[in-house]
């Protein structure tokens, strides 16, 4: 019926979950809040980021800017980074934007004296806040020597060059720029439903079947072997590629299966960078998607007073 809304209420599963991974089911909703969380969860959860790098000596192969760009794309532990200020809106600092509320600062002092290359990482940066640290990627458990356990590279240094500068970090959003994106990747799917028209499945022959479970590239269905029955092994598997269909069409049997998208259930996956938890990512992205549509509703509301008071509710808003 036109102009009958009614009101949904999304639910989460979470399936998986790791500091900087994580998989979850949404569900009792639509793909514009699907969307509308995937979107703030890159580009609106706010991080902390190297913003501002004063060098003060730099005899590297690489120039300054290039070194200020690789520092900015370094990423920092920012749990904190919701109760920082934004340093624009900092009145501590009058929007200088170096103050211990909206901002944290970096020191960096290298000088290789051998013959032997010196790696400059992100490990010899110094913090001024112990909460707000570059993300270490090593795993304690593991024995293998690799580079990321000294740390993501800056630069490299031989004998007699030095490298030493002071920088400041700030507290930013990915919809400014990608070095203040939390998330590595954030994507979601439909949850698909595959039907199976055992009665049609059960006319093929045994190679017949194995042809067709080996149509599908991501191994969505196989063969019992007790009763050579076909059956779903992995329904999340499918990729909406339709190859099962049409080969179930080539072989004459149109029907074989049914493949529908769940339009009100979709499966996430969220990768992040380090800085934040996937599990604390994706509270503070339904924080900040509560707080638009809050706003979207004040407007709303601001709207429908206009109307009804006509250019006295606007004159009191100084309209």
């Amino acid at each position: 019926m036109e102009g009958v809304s009614y009101q949904r209420f999304p639910k989460i599963k979470i399936r998986e979950v790791k500091d900087d991974y994580m998989k979850f089911e949404l569900r009792e909703t639509d793909a514009s809040i699907a969307n509308a969380l995937r979107r703030v969860m890159i580009s609106e959860v706010p991080t902390i980021a190297i913003d501002l790098v004063e060098i003060e000596v730099n005899s590297s192969v690489l120039n300054d800017e290039f070194i200020a760009h690789r520092l900015g794309l370094v990423p920092l532990i920012s749990e904190r980074a919701m109760a920082m200020r934004f340093s624009r809106d900092c009145d501590a600092c009058d929007g200088d934007g170096q103050c211990e509320y909206c901002s944290v600062e970096f020191h960096l002092r290298a000088k290789c004296i051998n013959d032997t290359t010196l790696d400059v990482t992100s490990k010899d940066l110094y913090s001024s806040d112990h909460t707000v640290v570059p993300v270490d990627f090593s795993d304690a458990s593991s024995t293998i020597d690799n580079t990321e356990s000294r740390g993501i590279i800056i630069v490299k240094l031989r004998r007699g060059q030095e490298l030493i500068l002071r920088a400041i970090a700030r507290k930013g959003i990915g919809k400014d720029h990608a070095k203040w994106s939390p998330a590595a990747t954030v994507t979601f799917m439909y949850e698909p439903e595959i039907y199976i028209n055992e009665e049609l499945m059960e006319t093929l022959s045994m190679a017949e079947k194995q042809e067709f479970v080996d149509s599908s590239p991501t191994k969505v269905f196989d063969i019992n072997p007790r009763n050579g029955q076909v059956y779903v092994h992995n329904a999340e598997n499918y990729t909406y590629d339709d190859e099962v269909l049409k080969k179930a069409e080539a072989m004459g049997k149109p029907g074989l299966v049914e493949i529908h998208a769940k339009e009100d259930s979709f499966i996430f996956t969220v990768e992040t960078t380090g800085g934040i938890k996937a599990s604390q990512l994706l509270i503070n992205a339904i924080e900040i998607l509560k707080q638009k549509l809050d706003a979207v509703r004040l407007s709303a509301d601001t709207v429908e007073a206009d109307e009804q008071f006509g250019e006295l509710g606007a004159h009191m808003r100084g309209g």
